[in-house]
């Protein structure tokens, strides 16, 4: 099995994984990192995006042989304290329910933030097509990102 050094969050790793072994499961099983979540395996939801190289992807799709020397950035690695401004407009706006999908969330609009600190209510809705909300909190999640696009 090979082994590949991993920068996560700021510090380095290495796992021992087949090739194909998608980054949330050594997230998840070998690194114990459990804020990246499972939620559909095809890509299609958003629950397991990750920051690779300040780009939100989705690690469910993402296989640990193609991520080399990038850096990766999980939920927990986002802030330190959890004061990012995404996360503190996520609790002033109160947008978590079940809050399954919400570290998904919070790393694409985290992402979105970053490119484009003043984005448009189009540019939001687009950046967040595809990351799915079960509760529905999707009016919620767009307000927030507008405050956090003002306190960033």
């Amino acid at each position: 099995m090979p082994t590949y050094s991993l920068n996560i969050n700021g510090s380095k790793y290495t796992v021992d994984a087949d090739s194909d072994t998608p980054m949330l499961w050594v997230l998840r099983d070998q690194l114990d990192l459990l804020g990246t979540k499972f939620g559909c395996g095809i890509a299609m939801c958003g629950a397991c995006t990750i920051h690779l190289n300040g780009n939100a992807i989705r690690s469910c799709s993402l296989p640990v042989s193609s991520v080399g020397d990038a850096e990766i950035t999980t939920i927990e690695g986002l802030s330190e304290k959890g004061d990012h401004p995404v996360q503190q407009a996520w609790l002033e706006e109160d947008v978590a329910q079940c809050g399954y999908c919400q570290a998904g969330q919070i790393m694409t609009a985290a992402a979105l933030l970053d490119r484009n600190p003043n984005p448009t209510d189009e540019e939001i809705e687009s950046a967040m097509n595809g990351n799915l909300c079960r509760c529905g909190t999707y009016k919620r999640i767009k307000k927030a990102i507008q405050i956090a696009s003002k306190n960033s």
